[in-house]
């Protein structure tokens, strides 16, 4: 089954060309579809209690990344006895001294929960979009990871394995001008209602949660802004972003405050999680409750946005 479903997304993979591969219409849902339905499905908990899905999960992501084309880098280590590995790939670009544009998102799940929408929603949208730009040239360095790691008891610990990651960039001296965290990415209402907020953000805010955010702190904005522009230019799809303090619940809640607190610039993208999402970690968190059209919709102005990036000289 693994090798199957990556072997097919390889089959459409582009050859060398400038900006993200085209993709017919649909095809950006079916890939987010199977990739969803292979690692909340098929594979279901991910987490070192689990060693055995653990791995299943690190080979799907290898046999996508090898078979779209990429050389996949491990950062292994090992935590309570299990082998874990951040896995890295980079697109066809300028050597790699240069700035960096990086996208991440964990593929771990908290103990219980099938994590479809936190967080395969987010690991989908990274094989989709390196999909998109397997073969294409970058002006710079244009990587994606995939973090092991995220969920309790591991957030803001040394096992964390954003953290080991940006911690090891930080160390190296790399450029990452940067980083964007794919996060729990599935879920989009049009009912009244139907999106929360921490206090008084309501007031600023739609109350319906049928739009992706972009969220970043304050050192960030910039970065963020810019990002937003480049999305909303490639894309009608409501967007809200904000700019604000990490201390606000949920704002630091995932990858990106691992690049934050080495200095670097970080946005995290979400469908806001438990502030519109009923099912946010729990065993109901299942790939049938998800609304592929509209993360798709997402997937293909950020593919977009990605390249836009690219051509301005500052991130």
């Amino acid at each position: 089954m693994i090798r199957r479903v990556a072997s097919e997304a390889a089959a459409v993979a582009p050859v060398a060309a400038e900006g993200p591969c085209s993709t017919w219409p649909g095809e950006g849902e079916k890939w987010l579809r199977r990739h969803v339905a292979q690692l909340a499905g098929e594979i279901g908990e991910r987490n070192v209690y689990r060693p055995d899905a653990l791995e299943a999960t690190q080979a799907y992501l290898r046999a996508c990344w090898q078979d779209q084309g990429y050389t996949v880098v491990e950062q292994a280590y090992t935590t309570r006895g299990v082998s874990c590995a951040n896995l890295e790939i980079s697109s066809v670009g300028r050597p790699s001294n240069g700035p960096i544009l990086l996208v991440g998102a964990h593929y771990d799940t908290v103990p219980g929960s099938p994590g479809a929408n936190d967080n395969a929603t987010g690991v989908a949208t990274l094989l989709e979009l390196s999909r998109r730009y397997a073969a294409v040239r970058w002006p710079g360095e244009l990587r994606f990871v995939a973090f092991a790691n995220e969920e309790s008891p591991f957030f803001l610990t040394p096992d964390q394995g954003s953290l080991r990651y940006a911690s090891q960039a930080r160390s190296r001296g790399e450029n990452i001008r940067l980083m964007i965290s794919l996060e729990t990415m599935g879920c989009y209402r049009d009912r009244p209602g139907s999106q929360a907020y921490p206090p008084l953000l309501r007031y600023f805010f739609p109350d319906r949660g049928n739009f992706i955010a972009f969220v970043s702190n304050l050192r960030s904005r910039l970065a963020l802004q810019r990002l937003v522009r480049a999305f909303r230019a490639a894309t009608d799809f409501p967007a809200e972003y904000i700019a604000t303090l990490a201390m606000i619940p949920g704002v630091a809640w995932s990858d990106h405050l691992s690049f934050w607190r080495q200095g670097y610039r970080a946005v995290m993208v979400t469908d806001t999680a438990f502030y519109r999402y009923p099912y946010y970690h729990t065993a109901q968190d299942t790939p049938e409750k998800l609304d592929y059209s509209r993360l798709a919709a997402v997937t293909d102005g950020l593919a977009q946005a990605l390249w836009t990036l690219a051509q301005q000289r500052r991130l």
